[in-house]
């Protein structure tokens, strides 16, 4: 249960990511509340999934979602150009974290 939730706040790590960008300096009212929320939830589960997954481990997975996801998406919706090494990179990232599951559980 704690990787469901550890995936979900790497998630909501993408989301307060975006809405900051969005928010503009928080002079946009709704990307602001966005973020505060998407903010305090991903914290709340990096903080809940950190009681029985190692927090090295907890932190990078968390990261790694957030960044891959926001990544994916800021290529996808244009705001940065895509590019095939950045897949490969991504690619990567995301065969690291699954390798961290891995050896977790081992």
């Amino acid at each position: 249960m704690n990787w469901a939730i550890l995936i979900v706040s790497g998630a909501m790590e993408a989301v307060w990511a975006v809405a900051l960008e969005r928010a503009e300096g928080f002079t946009k009212l709704i990307p602001s509340i966005i973020f505060i929320v998407a903010l305090a939830a991903s914290m709340f589960g990096l903080s809940h999934a950190v009681r029985s997954i190692p927090l090295g481990t907890a932190y990078a997975v968390w990261v790694g979602i957030g960044a891959t996801l926001t990544v994916v998406y800021s290529m996808v919706t244009g705001i940065e150009p895509f590019s095939w090494f950045k897949v490969a990179l991504l690619a990567g990232l995301v065969g690291c974290v699954i390798g961290l599951k891995l050896v977790h559980g081992a």
